[in-house]
């Protein structure tokens, strides 16, 4: 028996816990100070970018081939396990390509997915306007990629499921827990340590005198309900131009986001309410529909982002074969924690 520690349970964490609870002879404890999907995960909009991502070779795409083709299976998996109803948009992303776009960049990465078996599409404007008549399309909107094969699900409602399900596997969940690194380590209790705490990370991998350096950098996003139906009620995919989204969530509710906000000097972020407010004009503009929602939420959160390295880190902790780090995936852990949970796994049961 294989005694394995997980510090942290947002979504990588949790997608770990399941992963590794369906081998009996591991067993898995998680520790959390927080209920889980309380940090970066419980902020995410869990928009899954793969296909439409310009990263087509190496880690980066296999990480985002692997998760993707896993969520098709995962979450009816969870669902019939669980119980559980896990919101997942099945349509698609549709990203919308403003003047200057270098359209050939595109052509040819539509090329790429086709030899990897993935399929994208290049759509007029007219095109567009049919298909999504609740979108103004000014002189600027050139064409849109339409992505039918990526995703969004509901991030916290996942979570909860893959915690549910890991537990009926026999994971043992510890919350209002806050640990050190070194301490878990110094036990005898457990074989193996994974440390996916987020922005957590750096101090548990400090206490255990080899930092990891991963700092925050926030998002704000909003929760819109529309007094009316938009666009086409059989065509509802994500939309996004220029890093702004418009997330379809049912009965005429969206959420719409999300900024991005860096530390200045080290210190805390203060959420910028000028630039939600930009975000949200951003929206109207591609949708104008939307200045007659009501906002229902605002909600900010911290993503954590590796320093001076690619996001995420998926390793060994330098000089400690039994601690592994899964952690710093910045705005793509939703989209990446199949992959990292598989990744994991192989590691444990090399």
């Amino acid at each position: 028996m294989v005694r394995v520690a997980i510090i942290g349970c947002g979504i990588v964490g949790a997608s770990i816990a399941f992963e590794l609870s369906q081998f009996p002879e591991l067993k898995v404890t998680v520790f959390d100070k927080q209920p889980p999907a309380q940090g970066s995960t419980g902020a995410a909009l869990g928009v899954l970018m793969g296909v439409i991502s310009h990263k087509t070779k190496g880690r980066n795409w296999q990480l985002r081939e692997t998760s993707l083709q896993r969520y098709e299976t995962l979450i009816p998996e969870l669902e019939a396990v669980t119980g559980r109803k896990i919101p997942f948009n099945k349509q698609g992303i549709l990203m919308l390509c403003s003047e200057g776009e270098d359209l050939s960049k595109w052509e040819k990465l539509i090329a790429t997915r086709e030899s990897q078996g993935w399929k994208l599409e290049l759509w007029d404007v007219e095109r567009v306007r049919d298909r999504c008549p609740h979108l103004y399309l000014n002189d600027k909107i050139i064409a849109a990629i339409y992505s039918p094969q990526d995703r969004q699900v509901d991030p916290t409602a996942l979570t909860l499921a893959l915690v549910d399900a890991a537990e009926r596997n026999g994971v043992i969940f510890e919350f209002g827990v806050e640990v050190e690194g070194a301490a878990i380590a110094a036990s005898l209790e457990f074989d193996r340590l994974i440390v996916c705490a987020g922005l957590g990370s750096a101090a548990v991998t400090a206490s255990l005198s080899q930092l990891v350096d991963i700092r925050p950098v926030l998002g704000q996003a909003l929760h819109l309900r529309s007094p009316n139906p938009l666009g086409n009620p059989d065509f509802s995919p994500v939309i996004t131009c220029d890093d702004v989204h418009i997330v379809p969530v049912g009965n005429q509710e969206f959420w719409v986001g999300a900024t991005l906000e860096f530390s200045e000097n080290g210190g805390e972020i203060q959420a910028n309410a000028d630039m939600l407010e930009q975000v949200m004009a951003r929206a109207i503009a591609l949708c104008p529909a939307l200045a007659e929602a009501e906002i229902i939420r605002k909600w900010s959160g911290l993503r954590p982002r590796p320093e001076g390295r690619p996001a995420p880190i998926i390793e060994t902790l330098p000089g400690n074969d039994h601690v592994l780090i899964a952690s710093g995936h910045y705005r793509n852990g939703v989209l990446l924690a199949p992959a990292t949970a598989r990744s994991i796994r192989e590691a444990i049961l090399q």
